[in-house]
């Protein structure tokens, strides 16, 4: 449904096992290639025998949106896998994994990563937290899954900006202008890569936050002076009906 109401994209290259190693570890990707069956890999993330080769997809699809800066819609996301196992519908990390690869083959020395998904990338924030050459700055409703980015938690290149539920555009605005574009600007990056997560959207049903399609522009539009090359990868979003028009908003935001 969501590929059907967008504008022709293409396929994208797997990545590599060299590719993922960069973010994750060989024991976890010998558990996603062997999975053979349908199984649970916690409560809330589902596999079968073609999980390995839709990650891996997604993965590529990450790493070659921040090469030509582009959307990367995929599934399954990503922004919750820390380097050692799968959680909350992540396998592999797919804009860690793009980070890693843009600074390993394209020449991005700094990136930074901005994530709006409703819930925190606690993931992401493990990968980088002693990593001084990547900002994670990430906006998400608090309290919530997965319990991490409360206030206070963070360092030098790890901001969290935990908001209440309820929140709607207003503040997500406020709070981009005040903390999340300074913080970018300040970290001058070479890449900003966006966790695109759309279920901060007053309609998406696992969450309980106000953001309005205009919201999900704005926010996008605001990015694209932060960084020479501005990508994005599709995290969290489950609103079917509404998913597609939050994706073609913030498409026009990015410009």
């Amino acid at each position: 449904m969501l590929l059907a109401a967008l504008p022709a994209g293409r396929e994208a290259t797997p990545a590599t096992r060299e590719q993922v190693l960069r973010c994750h570890t060989d024991a976890h990707v010998d558990r996603i290639a062997a999975i053979a069956q349908e199984t649970w890999l916690d409560g809330d993330t589902p596999a079968s025998a073609t999980s390995y080769q839709a990650a891996l997809l997604a993965a590529g699809a990450a790493i070659e949106a921040a090469a030509t800066g582009s959307f990367a819609i995929v599934r399954p996301p990503g922004h919750h896998a820390p380097a050692d196992r799968a959680m909350g519908f992540c396998l592999f990390n797919n804009v860690a994994i793009a980070a890693r690869a843009a600074q390993a083959e394209q020449g991005a020395a700094r990136v930074a990563i901005l994530d709006w998904d409703v819930h925190h990338g606690n993931g992401t924030q493990d990968i980088f937290w002693d990593d001084p050459s990547v900002l994670y700055v990430s906006l998400h409703q608090w309290p919530f899954y997965p319990g991490t980015g409360g206030p206070g938690e963070g360092n030098e290149t790890t901001v969290n900006v935990p908001l209440p539920a309820g929140s709607g555009t207003d503040v997500y605005l406020r709070a981009f202008d005040g903390v999340v574009a300074p913080a970018i600007e300040a970290f001058a990056p070479d890449l900003l890569l966006v966790s695109a997560g759309f279920d901060a959207h007053v309609d998406d049903p696992l969450a309980m936050m106000e953001v309005t399609a205009a919201g999900f522009l704005r926010l996008a539009r605001g990015c694209r002076g932060l960084a020479p090359r501005v990508a994005a990868v599709l995290e969290g979003g489950y609103n079917l009906r509404t998913l597609p028009g939050l994706v073609e908003a913030a498409l026009e935001g990015f410009g």
